[in-house]
């Protein structure tokens, strides 16, 4: 692959996995009482609910912007496998176990982050240049 397009895939590869948590983390800020409803239901201490938020939108847009990426992508991922674990070990129902999937399959997105890094278009590496 070349470097143009190497740069540009990494960039998109942060948009598409930045994206949901952004919403996510505000779409929790606008329905609040009923995430902690949910939260709940499932024996989740809502306290934690805005440590949650800050993990969704925070990580999100660190990750988007490509800024301390990789402790980003740790921490979302993180997130990611433990929302699996907390809200989604119902595999009895279809959609649940889609939902189990889908959040380890973004660890395992994150962790490529982790990895890897953000790519040549991030503020890390600009950052990183200017050092």
């Amino acid at each position: 692959m070349n470097d143009t397009a190497d740069a540009w895939g990494g960039l998109l590869a942060r948009i598409l996995l930045a994206h949901m948590f952004i919403y996510s983390g505000f779409a929790k800020i606008m329905g609040y009482a009923g995430t902690q409803a949910y939260m709940e239901a499932h024996h989740v201490w809502t306290a934690l609910l805005p440590l949650v938020i800050l993990t969704e939108l925070g990580g999100g847009l660190l990750i988007l912007f490509g800024l301390y990426t990789r402790l980003a992508a740790f921490l979302v991922g993180g997130f990611s496998a433990l929302a699996a674990l907390f809200f989604h070990m119902n595999f009895s129902d279809m959609g649940q176990t889609y939902n189990f999937m889908k959040d380890f399959t973004i660890a395992g997105g994150m962790l490529v982050l982790v990895l890897h890094g953000p790519g040549r278009i991030s503020l890390d590496r600009l950052w990183r240049r200017k050092a």
